[in-house]
């Protein structure tokens, strides 16, 4: 019986970083090794284009939910290394074929070490005669069932039948830092999804409104955090009492600018925030059209209160596309919890859906807000969190 030993870990759009490729291999690198952190007894090697894990008596499950995780990996198998002789390759990709239960096949042989006498064509030819005296089975070049792919380097070869599609994307954290805005809802966990498959580590900011909002809601927050920072190890949570700005807004401005103020106050917040933490942009999980806020006209005026960039990841998805992925990462289930945040609970009836700078302006001109900014800043509580490796994988 074959036995597959160890992992092959093929790069995503690394390939194209150049000078910078070191950086983000060696990125990519450590982020395997925490993903799989207890995982005792694995062994990493990492070359120009290729991570190796030496595994034992390992659960390959495990190591492949995980790995399944990690940004950066364009794709990976499981294999078995075995001496670079010819001889050896045939017997090895005999017995996958043996195994088998497919009717076709194709060997797809790429050689590293270009001093093997053997070409990579020759190398094809071989291993499919051998399998073709010996088996039933048909080749297949165009739509094969079974793909037998050899690695041929000077001292190993790798063997597997098996390619894996990985998460894609850079390695989480390689391209800075950014604040997300995080919310209870469906659509910010996945923006921090699709931000980290951006490279981005991810911080959070709450704006939590006690009493009107619970600590069941806080909870729900942190929990959704927690979800969602395996993608890069650990996340940092800041929840700010946004609570008297928001009573101050509906009382000086009224029902139709109230969100909009609302959101300018929270962009004002988030601009602090990430200054302080080394944040190099803010990040919601915002898409166009979907609430009142959410208008191109809502989205200028909004902007129009900070100078840091704003990223909004799911700008273009619908709700149906934002869910499935909420499923696919695990929070969805946790995201329709019926604990209210600070938005949902003070819901105006009328909101503006076309805001003006010069409006917004006008009612924030009714009160000191910078001072109340002050205040709600010395209210900051700030959490990391992490999910245990004791829970199930969701992927």
């Amino acid at each position: 019986m074959v036995k597959y030993d160890t992992v092959l870990i093929r790069f995503g759009e690394l390939s194209t970083k150049g000078k910078n490729r070191r950086d983000f291999i060696n990125r990519l690198m450590a982020n395997i090794k925490d993903m799989l952190s207890d995982i005792e007894g694995l062994e990493y090697r990492k070359t120009y284009d290729r991570i190796y894990i030496k595994m034992t008596d390992q659960d390959p499950q495990c190591v492949k939910q995980r790995l399944c995780k990690v940004f950066g990996i364009s794709s990976f198998s499981f294999t078995e290394k075995v001496d670079t002789d010819i001889e050896v390759i045939k017997a090895r990709c005999l017995e996958i074929a043996q195994e088998s239960d497919k009717q076709t096949f194709k060997i797809m042989t790429r050689r590293h070490d270009k001093s093997f006498p053997m070409k990579s064509d020759e190398i094809n030819r071989a291993c499919a005669g051998e399998i073709l005296r010996n088996t039933a089975l048909k080749v297949d070049v165009h739509d094969p069932q079974l793909a037998i792919r050899i690695e041929v380097h000077a001292n190993e070869t790798y063997i597997t039948s098996d390619k894996i599609i990985g998460a894609g994307g850079y390695p989480a954290g390689i391209n800075g830092k950014v604040l997300l805005m995080l919310s209870g809802g469906i659509d910010s966990p996945v923006a921090a999804y699709e931000l980290m498959k951006r490279g981005l580590k991810v911080e959070a900011v709450h704006f939590a409104s006690p009493p009107y909002t619970s600590e069941n809601a806080r909870k729900k927050v942190e929990d959704l955090a927690t979800l969602v920072s395996e993608y890069q190890s650990d996340m940092r949570l800041h929840v700010v009492n946004f609570t008297n700005l928001q009573l101050k807004i509906y009382e000086k401005a009224g029902d139709p600018y109230a969100i909009t103020l609302m959101r300018r106050m929270m962009f004002r917040l988030a601009e602090r925030i990430a200054n302080e933490n080394g944040c190099l942009a803010i990040a919601t999980g915002e898409s166009i059209g979907q609430v009142a806020s959410q208008t191109l006209e809502s989205i200028a005026c909004i902007n129009d209160a900070v100078r840091i960039p704003v990223i909004r990841p799911l700008v273009c998805f619908d709700k149906l596309e934002i869910i499935g992925l909420a499923t696919k990462i695990g929070t969805y289930e946790t995201s329709i919890l019926p604990f209210e945040d600070c938005c949902t609970i003070f819901d105006p009836k009328n909101p503006v859906t076309k805001p003006t700078i010069k409006k917004a302006q006008m009612h924030e001109a009714k009160f000191d807000y910078e001072s109340m900014l002050d205040k709600a800043m010395e209210t900051i509580q700030t959490k990391t969190v992490r999910l245990s490796r004791e829970r199930e994988d969701f992927l």
